[in-house]
Order: structure tokens, then sequence, then C-alpha cells
């Protein structure tokens, strides 16, 4: 793998991980169009820790306060009452499907599920159903009212996203906008569901990076582009967060349907190889 795929990368993955668009989906589109390959789920799990690590510095007074909160909670019956307390639990319990399906799958994912086709169908589908959700949802519900069976479906909806093109933040913004919750709310609960899994998920695949011989990444690229990630990434979720308070989501999704047809054009047109 080249340097200017390296830093290409680092950068597509720090503008797209937080917004609704498929960080993967973009990172499997810009090689195959740009340099003829697919940097495999590895590459992009990997480099997803630098933009976890923008989401870890960025909201860090909060994540502090949920663990504090939730370790007091064994032994403080008052501490296990409050709002920072439930939405510990409540990414923890939203984490399980991700981790259940990411293993049980892991072979497809890495495979079939990168498939173009299906790449371009995910987009316009979900994109769909974000424009769906944001029209329909009552944006009443805030962070501290998301009840337990919310955070299950959220988990799930997250999960969604280990298919290139659905989106992890796109997921669980979807759902929560069928819940009720407000934009601000959902995208800063979406930020918070993926630390854990995202984390583990790249910890756990730094090896499978490098195992692709002598077109794999050197460990100093794999660095680069993961800072490259991280600084993009802490400056997409500051504008992402304002972003979302004073306008809708239907920017996320003309943009998801117009990608996903102009695919499916090249696709159609055998201008581009699907796997």
């Amino acid at each position: 793998m080249g340097w200017l795929e390296v830093i290409v990368l680092g950068i597509v993955q720090g503008l797209t991980e937080f917004l609704p668009i498929s960080s993967s989906a973009h990172m499997r589109i810009t090689s195959a169009v740009f340099f003829g390959n697919d940097p495999g789920a590895a590459f992009t799990a990997v480099t997803q820790l630098g933009t976890e690590a923008a989401v870890l510095v960025y909201f860090a007074k909060d994540i502090w306060r949920l663990l504090s909160t939730w370790f007091r909670g064994f032994t403080d019956a008052r501490v296990r009452r409050t709002d920072d307390y439930r939405i510990a639990w409540l990414v923890i319990v939203g984490t399980i499907p991700i981790a259940v399906l990411g293993v049980l799958f892991e072979d497809q994912i890495q495979t079939v599920a990168r498939n173009l086709w299906l790449i371009a169908t995910t987009l316009i589908v979900f994109g769909l159903l974000l424009g769906l959700a944001e029209w329909i949802g009552r944006q009443r519900v805030e962070l501290n009212q998301i009840r337990p069976v919310d955070g299950v479906v959220l988990g799930f909806a997250q999960a969604m996203a280990l298919v290139p093109g659905v989106s992890r933040s796109g997921g669980t913004i979807t759902a929560g906008l069928f819940l009720g919750m407000t934009r601000p709310a959902i995208v800063r609960y979406s930020f918070l569901l993926a630390i854990p899994a995202v984390v583990a998920s790249g910890i756990f695949q730094i090896p499978d990076v490098f195992a692709g011989g002598a077109d794999a990444p050197t460990g100093l690229q794999m660095t680069v582009a993961t800072i490259i990630a991280f600084v993009l990434g802490y400056a997409s979720i500051a504008w992402l967060l304002r972003y979302v308070e004073r306008h809708s989501v239907y920017l996320f999704v003309w943009y998801r349907v117009v990608l996903g047809v102009v695919l499916l054009v090249v696709l159609s047109n055998g201008w581009l190889a699907a796997i």
C-alpha cells in the first residue's frame, strides 16, 4: 500500500466516520475508484481507532463522569438512581449486539459484505430510512429519558453498520429519531455507544492489517493514517453537533441516495468491478 493511498484513506476516514454516510463505504469506494483495490475491513477498523480517540478526547468529561458513576453504583444505592448510571448501563447493553454479531459474521463482513452492489443498495435504502425518521420523528426525548428497551433497539441499529453502507451513526440516528429522540441527544449518544465496540474491534484486527503480505501497510503508515483520522475526526464531531442543533439530516439523506445511484450506474456500465 502506497503512501498516497494511506493518506487519502486517513482523510476519508476522519471526514466520514461520524457523519451518517458510512465511512466504511467511502473507504471501499475511494480505494476501488482511485487505487483499484480494497483496503479491507481490518484497515478500516484500525484507522477507526483514530476517530474513536477523537471521541475520547472530545467527550472526556462525559466519559469520566459515566465511568466513575457506574463504578460507584456498585456500592451506593443512591448513585444507581441517577441518569448517568442508567446511561452507562445502556451503553454497555447497547454494545452487546454488535459484539456478538461481529464475531458470528466476521468472515462475511470481511468478504461478501464489501461487495459494491450491496454498498450502493444500503446507501440508498438506509438513506431513505433516515429521511423517513427525520420526517415522522417527534424529537421530544432527551438523552436522560432513554429507556432500557430503547438502548437495546439502538444497540441493534448500531450493529447494522457491520455492513458497509449502513453507517454506525446513521443507523443509531435513524433508530433514535424513530424512537422520538431529539437530534442532538441521539447524535451524542451514538458517539458514546460507538466507543466500546470500535476500540475493541480496532485492537482485535491490528494483526489482520499486517497479514496482507507485500501490499500490507507498514506500522508507520498505519500510525500516520490513524493520526490524520484523529485530527479530522475531532473537527467532524464538533461540526456535526453544531449542525444538528439547527438543521435536519436531509442533507445526508440526499447525499447518500445520489452517491448510491451514481455507484449503481457505474457498476451497471462495467466501469468498476463490484468485488
